[in-house]
């Protein structure tokens, strides 16, 4: 069975010469369909670079980098856009929701970018999602309006619009209190389990970590634990 994401020695260096900084030591990794991962490190560790660079927002130093069975590190930066946008969803520690924004208008701004306008299908799709996530009746509600549980929830919603393979959330319940760290949390492991999306969450929260079926391990550079 193919993985849904396999790197290989990957390698990532900042800067050159004296001021030459290797973030990424030959890491190792693969993820496979349906995946619901952790993704666990020290700061510094070179998580948030390895998150940059499976969300195809940066390529390695050097190393292996495969998707789908596409081979990402030959891809061109047209072809990457694409292939983003496509294939892989983000939910960040903050939410990066557009706030003159309505929860329906952010939800379907992915698909927007795609058609060039708000189709009838993606609207429908978003109306969706946001009753999938509790928030039907915050559709219309713009963003200064949400909770911060609302909005992460919101956020998870316009991760899913494009229904990609891979979904990257870094630190996604960083700024919840822990109720609501909960629900996201539950609210992805359903997502996870019912449609079949690989996740990999970036997180320091052990409770978080534990609600995940792998745990893995990056220090100094490499993966060491799974």
């Amino acid at each position: 069975m193919t993985a849904l994401v396999d790197v290989k020695d990957l390698v990532k260096t900042y800067g050159e010469g004296e001021a030459e900084t290797r973030v990424l030591k030959g890491l190792d990794m693969q993820l496979e369909d349906k995946d619901l991962a952790a993704l666990l490190g020290p700061s510094g560790s070179g998580k948030s670079t390895l998150l940059t660079i499976l969300g195809t927002l940066m390529q390695p130093t050097s190393g292996s980098h495969v998707m789908l069975g596409e081979d990402i590190t030959r891809a061109s930066d047209a072809d990457l856009t694409e292939f983003r946008n496509r294939h892989i969803g983000f939910v960040f520690q903050f939410h990066h929701l557009l706030p003159d924004f309505t929860a329906l208008e952010n939800v379907v701004f992915p698909s927007a970018i795609t058609h060039g306008r708000e189709t009838a299908s993606a609207m429908k799709r978003g109306a969706e999602l946001l009753d999938r996530v509790g928030l039907s009746h915050r559709m219309d509600f713009r963003a200064t309006q949400l909770s911060g549980g609302q909005k992460q929830r919101v956020a998870i919603a316009r991760a899913l619009m494009n229904q990609p393979e891979l979904v990257l959330a870094d630190e996604p319940t960083g700024n919840l209190d822990r109720e609501s760290a909960t629900q996201v949390m539950e609210l992805i492991a359903e997502i996870n389990a019912k449609e079949g999306t690989t996740f990999l969450i970036s997180t320091h929260d052990e409770k978080i970590a534990a609600a995940c079926r792998r745990q893995i391990k990056v220090v100094d550079g490499k993966t060491v634990t799974d």
